[in-house]
């Protein structure tokens, strides 16, 4: 969380959670030519500390225990067990977002 809300101080990093996750450098790389877009490998611009944290972090949902599990059991059987991954740590990122945001509307 505290990478987070370092993140969150930065003025670079914005207000909004996709910034959080930009900041991450989770966010994947668009290309867009005419009609046509495709997302390839991550863009890895950002915070690696962060970065780190949230796969570690977004690795513990392939427990059964965790409350993620289901969200990463539809996604591993949609793109494998690495796409799954990722998603879950942009998840985990969005949420330590809003959490820190109503703590500092509440102080």
């Amino acid at each position: 969380m505290s990478s987070i809300a370092a993140t969150r101080r930065r003025p670079e990093s914005g207000r909004r959670a996709r910034q959080v996750v930009r900041a991450a450098g989770l966010d994947p790389v668009v290309r867009a030519a005419a009609d046509k877009r495709r997302r390839g490998h991550l863009a890895k611009q950002g915070a690696p500390g962060l970065r780190w944290a949230l796969v570690e972090a977004a690795q513990h949902a392939s427990r059964k225990n965790s409350p993620d599990h289901e969200l990463y059991r539809r996604q591993r059987g949609h793109a494998g067990a690495n796409p799954a991954t990722l998603s879950i740590a942009r998840k985990i990122a969005k949420r330590a977002f809003h959490v820190l945001r109503a703590l500092e509307a509440t102080a």
